[in-house]
């Protein structure tokens, strides 16, 4: 699977020596890498110890780089600690847990970007996800950032394969 094509259209919003960029919720880490190889230095976080012990294998990513966060389970610290990182960037693809909105707001620093793209409730007619816990609402990413600078915003039905999504980039105001 290769980087998101929203990612490979934006690469020039992160720059090296900026500060780091986390792939929250990374999965196979296509995103995160295709940042690392422009070098960006990245945060690779994922519940699946398994998907992490690829990158460090595959993708020889230093373990320090690497973080196993439950980033939904109440008794988690995971979203505390994110909340207090000072990032250029994160990246977040496929994913949404409501709860880690603010994490994600806060662990921004100012003039940083949030690269986010996940499936909207128009998606049930493609089949999954299709639980409302997984799904968006009409216009909900945009008014979860509705402070922030939207540089680029869609929300529709993509093709190839056929998904409903919304896609936001925006950056936290100075």
């Amino acid at each position: 699977m290769s980087a998101a094509q929203l990612l490979k259209d934006n690469l020039s919003l992160f720059e090296p020596d900026k500060g780091v960029v986390l792939d929250l919720a990374c999965g196979r880490g296509q995103n995160g890498l295709l940042l690392k190889a422009q070098n960006i230095e990245l945060v690779f976080a994922d519940l699946q110890q398994q998907h992490l012990s690829t990158l460090h294998k595959d993708f020889n990513i230093d373990n320090s780089a690497l973080w196993q966060a439950d980033f939904e389970s109440e008794s988690s610290l995971d979203a505390q600690k994110l909340a207090q990182m000072q990032l250029q960037g994160i990246l977040v693809f496929r994913y949404l847990h409501r709860p880690l909105f603010d994490s994600i707001k806060q662990a921004i620093k100012p003039g940083g970007i949030v690269i986010y793209e996940t499936f909207t409730i128009e998606n049930r007619q493609f089949g999954r996800p299709n639980r409302a816990d997984f799904l968006l609402e009409l216009g909900e990413l945009k008014t979860v950032f509705k402070e922030w600078d939207i540089l680029f915003y869609f929300e529709g039905i993509k093709e190839n394969p056929d998904r409903a999504i919304a896609q936001i980039i925006c950056q936290k105001p100075d």
